[in-house]
């Protein structure tokens, strides 16, 4: 019923739940400045709370939960000191037990040399704050003296002024105040102010403090300098003038580099998209500007082969990283002589895949990418939020790629983002169709595997001098010397194994995945698509789908494994027969869209329906006579006569009689052939009913 750390109100005192002892409790006063662990039963505080003498109520230190004091600051050095001297008391299974934990006190004060009053009062306020860490942290939020006037020295330090005016201001402790403030107003600041204006909002600031403090007399910039540099280490300076992402990204030191965390040839793969600086014309209409498309790219660390590539108009996400994967780990030849060149395997080896897959946290985050690491044993790999240096080698080769062919490619975007007067718009000047882009991008991508000598490459020692720094060099070498690392996968295998995952429910129309259903020949065989309550099928299956193709999809029957059934779409869906999934996306949101609209006037015409049915109500009701004379079995009995008199009634009203006279002698009846055509509605019974083979 009780929990370890809730607090509880016990007629007007609060307590801390320490530990559960079966049918009793040890809690603590939490107000109380002398408190120590108590031993309570759980049967009178039950009992107190029928009396409502106790209630559980909300934790006054739950915020200490949420704090995490930056390594090397003040407050986390002496909590850290303070929880461990302390450890040897608080871990004692019965601290509870005031012999116990006198015994505790004194090992500790023969061995740290602390006082009694100092180890009771951190072990009483570790226990009334929640018996964690933090509970230990210094009150620096309740300290401070702002706004404290600091007395100045007699005379000021340093050299005396030899051309400037004045004798100088003296730098005392409210001065150097000030200068704290400002400095970490606007220096200490990713907001890149200069120093003379931060020294110019010191002087507005001493000025208001200070009125008739004539303008030589003023703390100098240099001074202010002096207490900048004395006060704020570089490295402090360094970090605080800039955003945390940008000092994590390119001014932190660099300790180690990725060649030092791979073993050989697969390794670790990284994996990035960006968007081209280029734009392109449609392959079907060289008149149709398409945009910029997405390149991915997949490169070996060890190495820095290009293992694969994706290029196309898919926004960077799963989908178009699914691709430059499957690629990654396949046979590129097929692909290669597709766009012209002729490539064997041993020029282009990389066929497998690797140990580890590095990303961003976008595409490869979540369950759909699980697969690939438990049926292939693939570890995936995610950078931090807004650290693409950690992935700096596929990121610099997206820059080495584009320089190498953009300053003369028609189309190429320029950095600047306004075009100069009397320029042209590089937009319209595009005339690489998309395909002309990919073949480009395959012919860089085959001269830095095959002929792309590294300069900057970091070598290990035991690589021979006559080893040039080329990634096709490199990745034989380190499948000879080193451990290769890549293995083998089916490519259907792996192509299925790839494809993003859903749940799709399962019912007697088949399986239903984005609103489209599915049927397959084993869902007929097992009967999950027969009619009847006893009917049993699973209200859903895991299903892998490509999203370029809503034909098919792929159920697994079986959970943590990649057996599948292919299933069609079904008639009921055959509206999408020959379109993506991004099609059925965006018609399904056209039609919702339509659906809303559709029902915002159907709810008013609703409106208008009903009020019409209560406003005939109402006048029906007017309009009845009174039946007072009569009783109600008469009432009754007159039904069927009253029924009768009505359908007489409307027979007479509806009944059509043609006048004789006006008639017109029918024309004569002309055959066109001697077999009179048939002319009868086609007969579908056959194929309603008669099941498939």
């Amino acid at each position: 019923m009780f929990r370890i750390n809730e607090v509880v109100k016990f007629n007007e005192s609060r307590y801390r739940v320490l530990l559960l002892l079966g049918d009793q409790l040890v809690w603590i006063d939490i107000d109380s400045a002398s408190a120590f662990p108590e031993i309570a039963s759980v049967s009178d505080l039950e009992e107190a709370i029928e009396q409502e003498r106790l209630s559980r109520i909300e934790d006054p230190f739950k915020d200490l939960a949420y704090e995490s004091p930056e390594q090397g600051t003040t407050a986390r050095i002496k909590r850290d000191m303070n929880h461990a001297l302390i450890k040897p008391l608080i871990d004692l299974p019965d601290y509870f037990e005031p012999r116990s934990r006198g015994g505790a006190i004194k090992l500790i004060l023969s061995e740290s040399g602390s006082t009694k009053q100092t180890l009771y009062r951190l072990a009483r306020r570790y226990w009334q704050r929640g018996q964690m860490p933090n509970a230990l942290l210094p009150d620096y939020k309740n300290s401070g003296g702002k706004g404290k006037r600091r007395i100045a020295k007699d005379k000021k330090l340093g050299r005396p002024r030899k051309f400037r005016p004045g004798t100088g201001a003296k730098i005392d402790e409210f001065t150097e105040r000030l200068f704290r403030i400002v400095i970490e107003r606007y220096l200490l600041k990713d907001e890149e102010h200069s120093f003379p204006y931060a020294h110019r909002r010191f002087e507005t600031m001493y000025k208001n403090y200070f009125p008739d403090a004539a303008e030589e007399e003023l703390p100098s910039n240099w001074q202010m300098m002096h207490f900048y540099k004395r006060e704020y280490p570089q490295s402090e300076r360094i970090q605080k003038r800039v955003s945390t992402i940008r000092y994590n990204k390119d001014i932190r030191p660099l300790h180690s580099t990725a060649n030092t965390q791979v073993l050989g040839p697969g390794s670790r793969y990284e994996i990035d998209a960006t968007i081209a600086d280029i734009y392109v014309v449609s392959d079907s209409d060289r008149g149709n500007i398409v945009g910029r498309p997405v390149v991915y790219m997949v490169i070996d660390v060890f190495s820095r082969m290009v293992a694969g590539f994706y290029i196309g108009f898919e926004n960077p996400s799963y989908a178009a990283a699914m691709q430059a994967l499957f690629m990654a780990a396949t046979d590129k030849t097929s692909y290669c002589r597709q766009l012209g060149f002729d490539v064997d395997v041993d020029s282009w080896p990389s066929i497998g895949l690797p140990d580890a897959i590095l990303a961003d946290r976008g595409e490869l985050l979540g369950h759909q990418i699980e697969n690939l690491e438990s049926s292939f044993s693939v570890r995936i790999e995610n950078t931090p939020p807004y650290r693409g240096d950690a992935k700096g080698i596929v990121e610099r080769y997206f820059k080495t790629v584009q320089t190498s062919f953009g300053p003369f490619v028609p189309g190429y975007v320029t950095e600047t983002k306004v075009k100069k007067r009397g320029g042209s718009d590089y937009r319209l000047d595009a005339k690489l169709t998309v395909r002309d882009f990919a073949e480009i991008i395959l012919s860089s991508v085959l001269f830095h595997n095959l002929s792309d000598v590294m300069d900057k490459y970091d070598r290990d020692s035991d690589m021979p001098t006559d080893l040039p720094s080329i990634p096709i060099q490199l990745w034989n070498w380190g499948l000879q010397h080193r451990t290769g690392r890549l293995h083998q996968a089916e490519d259907d295998a792996l192509r299925v194994a790839l494809l993003p995952r859903k749940k799709a429910t399962l019912s007697e129309q088949g399986a239903c995945l984005f609103g489209l259903y599915y049927t397959s020949a084993e869902l007929l065989q097992l009967g999950w698509m027969h009619r009847g309550r006893e009917v049993k099928r699973p209200a859903s299956l895991d299903a892998a789908y490509d999203p370029l193709v809503a034909d098919r999809i792929y159920l697994f029957p079986e959970k943590g494994s990649n057996k599948h059934w292919v299933c069609s779409l079904a008639d009921r869906s055959r509206e999408f027969r020959g379109a993506s999934f991004w099609d059925v996306w965006q018609v399904r949101d056209e039609q919702k869209r339509t659906t809303a609209k559709a029902k915002e006037h159907s709810r008013s015409q609703r409106r208008i329906h009903e009020e019409f049915v209560i406003d005939k109500i109402v006048q029906a009701e007017k309009a009845a006579p009174d039946t007072s004379g009569r009783s109600d079995a008469e009432r009754v009995r007159a039904i069927n006569d009253n029924k009768r008199q009505e359908k007489a009634k409307e027979r007479a009203q509806k009944a059509v009689r043609p006048d004789v006279s006006d008639s017109k002698p029918l024309g004569e009846v002309i055959h066109l052939s001697d077999q009179e055509p048939d002319l009868d509605y086609p007969d579908y019974i056959d194929e309603l009913f008669t099941e498939d083979d």
